[in-house]
């Protein structure tokens, strides 16, 4: 039975949140792929090598016939064929084994709130030609806030601060509209980057960003005191940027708090700068219910009560922040007919 149910479904629904850093599919109200945005191309004709983990595996060790690409940079679309590549292999994933057919697929996608036209054309058009027969766009604020478990079809104000791999979504919500929205370009890939140049100024060591990741994994921090259990030194091996001899340097989180200060820095503005054009009545509900926290970057230590010292709102850090898109995207696939009017 299972097999004939399986021989006829012909449509598929998907929620993606489509992010710079990872892409996460839903199915059935279930996280059936999460992978990072990279895929593999054989450079003479084109074919894809690789995607996700196994593409990024690749990188920065791939031979001359093979190019990694991250599709993706500051939440759009930066090489549309490689991103259309990456999107087919994923969903390929998704249907491993189950379908003797491409099934058509009914697809809700989460898309940066300061997308142009242009942005948003590119990615419809990247899911249409992966096999997307209906294309739904819903902001990731928005996807964000209604994964954290928010009604933002009620008539109150709840502000969300998504912190992606790209971009940081700041956006205030009420009766299911974006009242005040600022997305910046600031994001986890700059304090990636801070931490790049940050080791080769200070410590005279060259690392990859896949070093630079894990050092901010193990030792990010946004306060250089974090009180009872901070995190141990992380251990860096990296050749010497003059003489390339290898080195061993221990980083501590308050170096990488120092590192990510500017960084850091220009989201507390952009937080202040959309505070300050929300609506009195809004902002009183938005003190009342605190701020929002969600993306891999709500996870660097300390940056909740740093923004709350800062701003003198209550920020929260939501429950699994870096799958709040991906599951307030697959709430909204849903419940479709409902949440029509977010869509794009």
């Amino acid at each position: 039975m299972k097999f004939f149910s399986n021989f006829f479904s012909f449509t598929q629904e998907l929620a993606i949140d489509l992010g710079t850093a990872n892409t996460i599919i839903i199915k059935d109200g279930k996280i059936v792929v999460d992978e990072p945005s990279y895929v593999a191309i054989n450079k003479h004709n084109g074919d894809m090598i690789a995607v996700g983990k196994k593409a990024k595996l690749m990188e920065g060790k791939e031979p001359a016939d093979i190019k990694v690409i991250r599709p993706l940079r500051n939440g759009v679309i930066a090489d549309f064929n490689a991103c259309e590549q990456m999107v087919r292999g994923l969903i390929r994933m998704v249907n491993k084994g189950s379908h003797l057919f491409s099934p058509s697929l009914r697809m809700v996608i989460g898309v940066p709130s300061g997308s142009t036209e242009v942005e948003l054309r590119a990615v419809r058009d990247s899911a249409e030609h992966a096999g997307g027969r209906d294309v739904f766009l819903v902001y990731e604020p928005m996807a964000a806030a209604i994964g954290v478990g928010v009604d933002v079809t009620a008539p109150e104000g709840n502000m969300v601060v998504d912190i992606g791999g790209g971009t940081t979504e700041i956006a205030v919500i009420s009766l299911g509209g974006l009242v005040t929205n600022n997305s910046i370009r600031v994001a986890g890939d700059d304090f990636t980057q801070d931490i790049v140049n940050y080791m080769s100024r200070q410590h005279n060591v060259k690392v990859s960003d896949r070093m630079a990741e894990r050092i901010k994994i193990n030792v990010g921090a946004a306060l250089t005191d974090l009180g009872a259990n901070p995190p141990e030194d992380y251990i860096v091996h990296g050749p010497n940027k003059i003489t390339a001899m290898p080195m061993e340097i221990p980083v501590c989180y308050q170096e990488i708090a120092h590192c990510l200060e500017k960084s850091i820095g220009q989201l507390e503005t952009a937080i202040i700068n959309a505070l300050e054009q929300t609506p009195p009545e809004l902002y009183a509900d938005i003190v009342q219910n605190g701020i929002f926290l969600t993306g891999g970057g709500a996870l660097l230590r300390g940056l909740d009560k740093r923004l709350t010292d800062k701003i003198k709102i209550p920020f929260h850090v939501a429950e699994d922040p870096l799958l709040c898109v991906a599951r307030g995207t697959g709430i909204a696939l849903q419940n479709v007919e409902e949440y029509t009017f977010l869509m794009r």
